[in-house]
């Protein structure tokens, strides 16, 4: 029994050595509300504008060109990829119409004050910086950087991404924390590079090491 205390004792907290809490933005920070707007309500309807067809039409073809994408390829969140394939004009005025649809998840102003106090706070998103900079417009002044794997990177959130972001900020991958709601993008592809990944469920699945929100997450950080 004494030797098992001991061994214990001896163990250092995992988490003690985190210098950056890293967040996704969908999902995690903000509701999909907005970026639903702009995919499946405002695209579409630009899109039967121009063409001259009904909206239901336009929505079932839009959807069947993201189909034919997927999201396993960094097209799927290039807005202005999209927005060439369907020989769409400018797509600033499309995003900007559905700004009113940004909505924070309830926890995340407080969660973000408290974290920011102690640690450095980053995004790093899948999400194109076009659709990010009206997600984060409100609570962008808690990060002291905002990385999008599409845009910066021509990439998805792969274990490469991770890297580079634990380059550009300057610390090993065990000094990250980051939290965010796919298992594949943000928590496998950066475990397996050595940060510490919590994987938000908000809907609670019970998956293993997973947050149902982010106070969660920051009773898990050393106080």
């Amino acid at each position: 029994m004494t030797q098992i205390d001991h061994g214990l004792a001896g163990k250092e907290n995992p988490l003690g050595h985190i210098k950056v809490i890293s967040f996704d933005a969908e999902g995690t920070l903000v509701t999909p509300d907005f970026t639903h707007a702009v995919w499946h309500e405002a695209i579409p309807a630009f899109y039967a504008q121009r063409n001259g067809i009904e909206l239901d039409q336009a929505k079932e073809i839009v959807a069947m060109e993201y189909d034919k994408i997927g999201d396993r390829k960094v097209e799927w969140y290039d807005i202005n990829y999209w927005f060439r394939y369907l020989h769409l004009d400018d797509s600033e005025p499309v995003i900007e119409s559905c700004q009113d649809e940004v909505r924070y998840y309830p926890e995340v102003i407080e969660v973000l004050s408290s974290l920011g106090s102690r640690y450095k706070l980053i995004v790093a998103s899948g999400t194109p910086v076009e659709l990010l900079h009206y997600l984060l417009q409100d609570v962008e002044h808690y990060f002291a950087h905002i990385f999008s794997a599409s845009s910066h990177y021509k990439q998805l959130k792969t274990p490469d991404f991770y890297l580079q972001v634990c380059q550009k900020m300057d610390v090993e991958p065990e000094e990250i924390a980051h939290v965010g709601d796919s298992w594949q993008f943000d928590f496998l592809n950066s475990k397996q590079i050595g940060i510490n990944a919590f994987y938000l469920d908000r809907i609670g699945h019970d998956h293993q090491e997973s947050l149902t929100d982010l106070t969660q997450l920051k009773s898990r950080l050393p106080g």
